[in-house]
């Protein structure tokens, strides 16, 4: 079965679809399927319920299409981000589940591996819990909290055989594995892909069997999402930039030196 498609677009079509639900792996903007995101876009389709830690920035990820008002829902533990996210918000144009960061991975995980639902002490006590079960356990109060099975799942990966193992890189690995396996269908955006025996056993993080579709983007933009410049020199824009890219080039040759003006909150 070849899993590879020619591009993002032709990754999507006959399976995005108005009102379907999908999950979207990365954390701020570090392992996010940027190219998947903007076929998304261009798909036309409305009416989505996105699950995603959070909503990307203004202009960047998912803020892409918040801006086109495609997401009728967010289910995200994070919005802090995203003026135009606040903004639909508290307009009433948008509508919220707020989770916690730690139930929201669980969520899928536990979708991913066929459990409907689960009890955790998170959110009691607090505006989570209402209109749950709650139960004890060990003198204990729980809240249950149903898992998370998507239509479809958008993820970013590293490396990826022909079958679709994939392997993920650093802290970009976060949302992706959860949503990978919680997805009815999988689809994955990776920076390089390998014929099948090339990835050690030991270095695959998820095998191919979530994975339906592989689309290659080989020169990501990888945004830093903040960045923070010593206080002790003027701030040269340019320089910045120029700084940043070679922090994302150390970083995808593998490299330890450190880059001194620069401290990226995010994983390449």
């Amino acid at each position: 079965m070849n899993k590879i498609f020619p591009s993002a677009d032709a990754a999507l079509k006959g399976v995005v679809a108005d009102g379907q639900t999908l999950a979207v792996g990365g954390f701020g903007l570090c392992g996010i399927p940027e190219a998947l995101i903007d076929a998304l876009k261009d798909s036309g389709v409305q009416n989505l319920t996105v699950i995603s830690n959070n909503a990307g920035v203004d202009g960047f990820g998912l803020g892409k299409l918040l801006e086109t008002r495609q997401i009728k829902k967010m289910i995200a533990s994070y919005v802090g981000e995203n003026k135009e996210f606040e903004r639909q918000y508290l307009a009433g144009e948008l509508a919220l589940e707020f989770t916690p960061q730690g139930t929201l991975a669980e969520k899928l995980r536990a979708g991913g591996a066929g459990i409907p639902a689960f009890f955790t002490k998170t959110g009691v006590g607090t505006q989570v819990a209402e209109g749950k079960e709650l139960r004890e356990f060990n003198g204990e109060t729980y809240v249950m909290e149903h898992s998370l099975v998507p239509d479809v799942a958008l993820v970013k990966a590293d490396v990826a055989d022909k079958a679709g193992n994939l392997r993920f890189r650093l802290t970009a690995r976060n949302f992706n594995p959860a949503a990978a396996m919680a997805g009815k269908v999988c689809i994955v955006e990776v920076e390089k892909i390998v014929e099948v025996g090339e990835l050690a056993p030991d270095d695959i993080h998820l095998p191919g069997i979530y994975v339906h579709r592989l689309v290659l983007n080989a020169t990501p933009e990888k945004r830093i999402e903040k960045r923070t410049l010593s206080a002790s020199a003027p701030v040269d824009a340019a320089a910045a930039k120029v700084e940043a890219q070679t922090a994302i080039a150390q970083a995808a040759a593998g490299s330890e030196s450190p880059v001194k003006a620069v401290n990226k909150k995010e994983g390449a």
